[in-house]
């Protein structure tokens, strides 16, 4: 007997917008069901579904948001950067940085040396970064090479620059997946001769990750391709698209491959 249970349906969907508005609380919760949804619930039947990790009354400040939160939320206006080590055929460590869009997932800039020193990495900013840019934060790490005179100078470029806590490498998450893949789709398969032989390696693979190479974060989409149409051609589900033909294109050897249509002359 009494007032029968919401639900289950109803429930999830509470908690689900209880975790994604941080600063909601039983009432808003009960207003967005209400005006938005059509769903005529009470803000202490609300309350009932609220997870226990979370303040029922919403007495969280905006600042207070989770790190990767901030990120998704900032992604268009900030860019990350890190360091990889190669070895060559001869055992000469050399050291790769990238510097990456997160917003797109777009590589900015790329490039390798034996000696990562200040003045070479602030180049590298230099080119990677162009003057009439609307980044605002720049993410790295700790290493030693990311200096105070380093960060001295990016804040002239306009970056606030963003340092990620010690042992913490999820703080720059993005730009760790991108040296993952670039291990696991490059340099793991490729042994490189020397620094000038790494670099057109990865400039190939640059322009393939940038260009030709789906990321399922982004739909899938194309980094290159991010706010532009597609042309998509219309065909049946399961059957390949009549008067045309499949085309491809090698990438690194053959190592990787790209693939497109292309109409077949009459």
């Amino acid at each position: 007997m009494g007032r029968p249970r919401l639900p289950d349906d109803l429930r999830q969907l509470i908690v689900r917008m209880v975790r994604q508005n941080p600063t909601w609380g039983e009432e808003r919760v009960a207003a967005e069901l209400s005006v938005k949804l059509g769903i005529l619930v009470s803000p202490r039947t609300v309350r009932a579904c609220w997870p226990h990790d979370a303040d029922p009354k919403g007495r969280r400040r905006t600042s207070s948001q989770h790190w990767r939160s901030f990120v998704r939320n900032h992604a268009q206006a900030m860019i990350a950067t890190d360091f990889l080590v190669a070895i060559t055929a001869g055992f000469r460590v050399l050291y790769v940085l990238v510097v990456m869009e997160i917003g797109s997932r777009r590589i900015l800039h790329c490039n390798v040396t034996t000696h990562p020193t200040a003045a070479w990495t602030l180049q590298q900013f230099r080119e990677a970064v162009p003057g009439d840019h609307t980044y605002r934060f720049l993410i790295h790490d700790r290493d030693s090479i990311f200096s105070t005179e380093v960060d001295a100078e990016l804040r002239g470029f306009g970056l606030k620059v963003l340092r990620t806590p010690v042992q913490a490498p999820t703080a720059n998450a993005y730009c760790e997946r991108l040296m993952g893949t670039i291990r696991r789709e490059c340099l793991d398969y490729v042994i490189p001769l020397s620094e000038k032989h790494l670099r057109t390696i990865l400039r190939e693979w640059v322009i393939h990750y940038n260009q030709g190479r789906p990321h399922s974060s982004l739909g899938p989409g194309i980094p290159d391709l991010q706010g532009k149409p597609i042309r998509r051609p219309r065909v049946q589900r399961h059957e390949l698209p009549a008067a045309r033909r499949i085309r491809s294109k090698d990438v690194l050897g053959g190592l990787h491959h790209e693939y497109w249509l292309e109409e077949v002359a009459a």
